[in-house]
């Protein structure tokens, strides 16, 4: 007996995933045939918030002990829909649902999720099939190079790849001000490294001026911080990267700004009125003020971070209006933003923020960070629509990171696609293609530390400052790594390597997860693997757009496919999780003997037998 409805087979929904605006999908449910009907099934589509809307499903086939149903629509209004199917037999009510409903009740968790985006909503293409490279400018490469105007208050430490200071002062105040002087100059040299690892995009952590080496704490929106370089030095990078296919895509912190800023000025540093100097201050209406001047709104309640008013219309036109904050960098070259905390800024502002973006050029990228599942995620009371178009174009892509995370942490397969699915099933397509995919960022241990290292747990940053892998540590945790960049490669979305990964860089939480560049003591076996990787997948088309199958889920390892053109053309991923060698058939796999070409890419085939070392994979290219 086949399933009653699978809403990732095309048999069952003829369009996987989300929907696009207008665009029909055709639903079909397979009943036994000794179910004896009162009337025939119903598809019930609705919105929270709005009327179920019932649409009857027709006899379509019929084939021995099965009945197929099938109904077709489309949906007019985008936003997150919901389905599921209903039928009376002997006067009883009878649900298909995602979930069994509780007492009866059927909500939401029970219901099948249809997203429907804007119809005109597209994504842009420098980013498909590409690979992504996160730079935290300070701790990336030091040119050497000397720079004007830096101020007397930052501690320029010489000790590159020392332990980044963390202790707070005796009023319990970190203050961030050791720089350890890596600028963009830097970046330009390493440009010929970058290429040769393959990849195509650069990512920057914030370079504009700011008192503190993370720069989240922006100073000035329109100026290069004095320690990395100049706006010229900007252009110049942007420039010299296009030479070597490279995208630059700039980190906007547009959610607070720095109290020790231009526009705050609460230490008066600058000669501008800050909105902290007076209430006649031109940026004043910018903040929220409890008892001025000293108590005010900030971000997650640390003062050195004053939240700004995003729908304040002088605030917002300063960022996305006529010659603002993202007209400028875009004319010096950035290709587009990541936006931090995008679930802080509201939709009116992510509104003209895309609209200032996407006018300048529909090839630049907004991509947000999302921690959850972006079509779902609710915010201070609102239900986000961030991919639906006219928004975002991405997200971090952290559920595809938690899924390969505990999959490597042996959870089961089935969960792991289930996860992965998930999220491919809730976005865009043209979404799913531009995924930021990434194991570490600058907000999370490395990964290496977390496959390899006694888990911190709570522990403090004493713990952490001076904790690295031990020999024997660094050997699983590399494994371990070299098996989760398989995934975060071959998946839908753009594989994003945080600096360091891919030399061997380990270190628990902020700041130790920010810890220098190892030049000169690289693990260059890391280095080439990587570069292996992107050499797969620079190969194959089916990288840009193409869908994804798993064929195989085995306690040791999984078997997938990415393809495109109804799998004429395909990249099989054979990776196995254990320690110990895994030998299986290919005649055990989907895809063998319809595809007329087979070409190993990577790893070992003897015969019918896949060999998969510890913690190693095989990629095969097939053609009907």
């Amino acid at each position: 007996m086949r399933r009653v409805y699978d809403s990732w087979d095309r048999a069952y929904k003829s369009v996987f995933g989300a929907l696009r605006q207008n665009e029909p999908c055709t639903f079909t449910i397979c009943l036994p045939a000794s179910v004896q009907l009162d009337t025939n099934p119903m598809l019930v589509l609705y919105r929270p918030g709005m009327k179920e809307r019932f649409i009857p499903m027709n006899t379509v086939t019929e084939n021995g002990d099965e009945i197929f149903y099938s109904a077709t629509c489309s949906a007019k209004i985008p936003g997150v829909h919901y389905y599921y199917f209903s039928y009376i037999s002997g006067g009883q009510w009878f649900y298909i649902k995602k979930a069994a409903a509780h007492e009866g009740v059927i909500g939401e968790g029970d219901l099948f999720q249809l997203t429907v985006y804007d119809e005109a909503f597209q994504t842009p293409e420098f980013l498909k099939g590409g690979v992504m490279y996160q730079i935290f400018p300070d701790r990336f490469c030091r040119s050497g190079l000397p720079h004007e105007n830096v101020p007397n208050d930052r501690v320029l430490r010489e000790d590159w790849g020392g332990t980044p200071w963390y202790r707070p002062d005796q009023n319990g105040h970190v203050w961030n001000n050791d720089y350890f002087g890596g600028d963009l100059e830097g970046i330009v040299q390493k440009l010929d490294y970058l290429e040769s690892l393959g990849v195509t995009c650069i990512y920057l952590n914030p370079i504009f001026e700011a008192h503190e080496n993370h720069r989240y704490n922006t100073a000035n929106y329109r100026q290069v911080d004095p320690l990395l370089g100049t706006n010229q030095d900007f252009a110049r990078l942007c420039t010299e990267a296009m030479r070597h296919g490279i995208s630059v895509i700039l980190d906007g912190v547009f959610s607070h700004t720095g109290a020790d800023s231009i526009y705050f000025n609460k230490f008066c540093r600058y000669q501008t009125l800050g909105a902290y100097n007076s209430k006649e201050s031109p940026y004043y209406k910018w903040y929220s003020f409890h008892h001025y001047p000293d108590v005010y709104e900030s971000w997650w309640g640390i003062d050195t971070l004053p939240n700004v008013n995003e729908n304040e219309p002088e605030y917002t036109d300063y960022i996305c209006g006529k010659g603002g904050v993202l007209e400028y960098w875009m004319s010096l070259g950035a290709a587009g933003f990541r936006l931090d905390v995008a679930d802080e800024l509201p939709d009116a502002f992510l509104d003209h923020l895309h609209d200032c973006v996407k006018a300048a050029d529909g090839d630049h990228i907004i991509i947000g960070e999302v921690w959850e599942d972006a079509s779902t995620k609710e915010a201070y009371g609102v239900r986000r629509r961030y991919l639906l178009g006219n928004q975002l174009d991405s997200v971090m892509n952290y559920p595809f990171r938690s899924a390969i995370m505990q999959y490597l942490g042996g959870c089961s397969p089935y969960d792991f696609r289930n996860s992965i699915m998930t999220i491919l099933e809730n976005y865009p397509k043209c979404v799913a293609d531009v995924l930021m995919n990434f194991v570490s960022t600058h907000d999370i241990e490395r990964a290496i530390t977390v496959f390899g290292g006694e888990p911190a747990n709570g522990r403090n940053k004493d713990w952490q400052a001076e904790r690295r892998l031990n020999p024997q540590q660094y050997d699983i945790g590399k494994k371990k790594l070299k098996a989760a960049m398989v995934l975060q490669f071959f998946l839908p979305g753009v594989p994003s390597i945080y600096y360091g990964d891919e030399a061997g860089l380990d270190g628990y939480g902020d700041p130790f997860n920010r810890r220098c560049f190892p030049w000169g003591h690289e693990d260059w076996d890391l280095i080439e693997y990587t570069k292996e990787l992107s050499r797969i997948r620079h190969s194959s088309k089916v990288f840009v757009d193409g869908a994804l199958k798993f064929l195989t889920l085995d306690d040791d390892y999984i078997v997938f496919a990415r393809y495109r053109d109804q799998r004429r053309k395909a990249m099989v991923i054979a990776l196995n999780r254990s320690d110990h060698e895994v030998v299986f058939g290919v005649d055990k796999t989907p895809f063998n003997d319809r595809y007329k070409m087979f070409k190993v890419m990577h790893g070992e085939i003897n015969g019918n037998d896949v060999i998969l070392p510890p913690y190693g994979f095989v990629a095969v290219k097939v053609e009907m």
